[in-house]
């Protein structure tokens, strides 16, 4: 399962079943879980810990030190769930000190080529990032999030559930959960009522989110006095709730 050619070091816990290609590089400190295939030219560098039946594809690097000027070789982690698709010349490092050391990744995401997750990202579940989107450090991305194809995402930047970014969108500030944005200037563009729709949401949710979208930024209210409207549709809808919850904990301002 191991090719020869593969440069695996002894400290890493590799799986019975796990495939490694040629000319891999599996550093001390890696840890890979059963039914995870890494293609050919890859290097992975820990501490890592990939869960089970990941695909790395050829050419990508995972858990290199940070591209910070303050890491000074201190031990942090990059954390990587189950079932995740990573394509080829993707990147993802570790994290730092100046935030929790930790690079964190769910599961069932797909990471298409060339895309990069830098330093102290934490990503949810079931996120696409199309080729070459990139997030700068302590990003914070949502469950079902998607980024377009060359997306550029600002760090400290938290992107909420179901929002949606267009291709080469430029992501200075904070994205609502189901909220689209697009264009250049990168700007809100309605709800991203296809992606919830697929995900089974009712269509009375579908009508109270783009309800409370007009309350946002629509009706020339301060964010504040917004909240405290949607709030009365929170009672009637959960994923109102979870909008207003990611509203009251935004600390860049929102995209609007």
């Amino acid at each position: 399962m191991i090719d020869p050619s593969a440069i695996v070091d002894v400290n890493a816990e590799i799986a019975d079943d796990v495939e490694i290609g040629p000319f891999s590089v599996i550093g001390a400190d890696v840890s890979i879980d059963s039914g995870t295939v890494i293609g050919p030219h890859v290097v992975m560098k820990g501490p890592v810990s990939i869960g089970k039946d990941n695909r790395i594809y050829q050419f990508t690097s995972i858990g290199e030190d940070p591209q910070d000027k303050k890491y000074a070789d201190e031990k942090t982690s990059l954390v990587i769930g189950d079932r995740n698709v990573i394509r080829e010349f993707s990147s993802m490092h570790r994290g730092t000190l100046q935030d929790k050391a930790i690079t964190k990744i769910g599961s069932d995401n797909l990471f298409m080529a060339y895309t990069h997750v830098a330093h102290d990202c934490i990503i949810g579940n079931h996120v696409i990032m199309a080729n070459g989107a990139s997030l700068a450090g302590h990003v914070h991305l949502c469950d079902y999030a998607i980024l377009g194809g060359f997306t550029l995402v600002h760090q400290f930047t938290q992107i909420g559930t179901f929002s949606f970014a267009a291709m080469g969108s430029a992501i200075t500030k904070d994205i609502p959960p189901y909220v689209m944005v697009g264009g250049r200037p990168t700007m809100p563009h309605g709800i991203n009522s296809v992606g919830m729709e697929r995900s089974g949401c009712s269509p009375e949710s579908v009508r109270l989110i783009r309800k409370a979208y007009k309350i946002l930024y629509k009706n020339n209210l301060r964010m504040e006095d917004a909240i405290e409207e949607m709030e009365d549709l929170a009672a009637e809808c959960d994923e109102i709730s979870n909008m207003v919850s990611f509203l009251r904990n935004v600390t860049r301002g929102i995209l609007r």
